[in-house]
C-alpha cells in the first residue's frame, strides 16, 4: 500500500483546504516545518498550512523533532507504569505501543508493505502493485511479528536495568528513526512514484543540510547519557549510528529493487531504525 490520497497509507500526506502554493513559493518558515512534520508524521492535532516542496523541505528537517516528541510520551507511559508497579515486560508493551497509537500505525503498515513487496522477488512495477493493496500478505506479518518482538525485547532489558534506560532508549530509538527520514527525503534519491507523500519529500533535502541534522541528532541522542560517563555517551551515539546505518541499507536496497522510495518505504525506514537503535542499546 503506497500513499495515494485513494489509500489509507504510511505517511499519508494531509489533504489541504487550499491549492498548494506555485512551483516558485516563499522559503517556508521552520514554522511550517514543525507543522509539516508533526501533520504528516503523527497524529497530534497539527494543521498543516504549507503543501508545497519547500514546506516539505523543512517539514523533513524537523522530522527529527517530532521523532522526539513521540519518543518522549512512549517513555514517559513506559516509566509510569513501571512507578505503579507494572513489571519491565509490560511497560515495554506499552512504550512500543505509544508510537503506533502516534501515528495510526502507518509506520508499521508502511514495513509491512514494504516488506511483501522486496519479500515476492517481483520486478519493480510488480512490487510495487503489491505494496499498494490493502491487505498484508505472509513476508508482511512475519516482519511485523519480528520486529515487534524485538522491539519488546530490548525494551524490557533496558527497563530491567532502570525506568531510566528504557525511558531514554524509547526517546533516542524515535529521534533516530524519524532522522533516518530526513535522510532519505535527501537530494538524488528519486521517488518510485510520481504520486503520495513518497514523491512529495523525495529529494526535497539538501545533502548537506541532512548531514548536519543527522550530525545534530546523534548528539543529541548521545547528551542524556552524558552524566553517566563518556563510555555511556559513546554507547548512545553508536546506537543512534548503528540504527541510521541499518535504515541507510534499507534504502539502498529499495532504491535498486523499486527505482526509489514510496512512502510505505519511509515507514519501513522509521521501525527499521528504531528496532536497530533499540537492540544496539542493550549490547555492551
Amino acid at each position: 500500500m503506497d500513499t495515494t490520497p485513494e489509500q489509507s497509507p504510511e505517511l499519508q500526506p494531509p489533504q489541504p483546504d487550499h491549492p498548494p502554493r506555485p512551483p516558485h513559493a516563499p522559503r517556508a518558515s521552520w514554522g511550517d516545518g514543525i507543522r509539516f512534520a508533526f501533520g504528516t508524521l503523527t497524529v497530534l492535532p497539527v494543521r498543516v498550512a504549507r503543501w508545497d516542496r519547500e514546506a516539505a523541505r523543512a517539514g523533513m528537517l524537523c522530522a527529527p523533532l517530532a521523532g522526539l516528541v513521540v519518543g518522549l510520551c512512549a517513555g514517559a507511559v513506559g516509566g509510569a507504569l513501571l512507578f505503579l508497579g507494572a513489571g519491565a515486560l509490560l511497560a515495554a508493551v506499552a512504550t512500543v505501543g505509544v508510537p503506533a497509537v502516534l501515528t495510526r500505525g502507518l509506520h508499521l503498515d508502511g514495513l509491512a508493505d514494504t516488506a511483501d513487496g522486496l519479500g515476492s522477488g517481483k520486478p519493480a512495477e510488480d512490487a510495487l502493485r503489491i505494496m499498494k493493496r490493502s491487505d498484508i500478505g505472509p513476508f508482511g506479518v512475519i516482519t511485523l511479528l519480528l520486529v515487534l518482538l524485538a522491539q519488546v525485547a530490548a525494551l524490557a532489558q533496558l527497563y530491567g536495568s532502570g525506568w531510566a534506560h528504557g525511558a531514554i532508549a524509547a526517546a533516542v530509538s524515535a529521534l533516530a528513526a524519524r532522522c533516518a527520514l530526513t535522510l532519505a527525503a535527501r537530494e538524488g534519491v528519486p521517488a518510485a512514484r510520481p504520486e503520495g507523500l513518497g514523491a512529495a519529500v523525495a529529494g526535497a533535502v539538501p545533502v548537506r543540510s541532512a548531514g548536519v541534522v543527522a550530525a545534530a541528532a546523534v548528539a543529541v541522542c548521545a547528551a542524556p547519557a552524558l552524566p553517566l560517563g563518556p563510555y555511556a555517551a559513546l554507547h548512545h551515539a553508536l546506537a543512534a549510528v548503528a540504527a541510521l546505518t541499518a535504515a541507510e541499507l534499507l534504502l539502498r536496497h529499495c532504491r535498486h529493487r523499486l527505482a526509489g522510495v514510496t512512502g510505505d518505504v519511509f515507514g519501513a525506514l522509521a521501525e527499521t531504525a528504531t528496532t536497530a537503535a533499540l537492540v544496539a542499546l542493550t549490547l555492551g
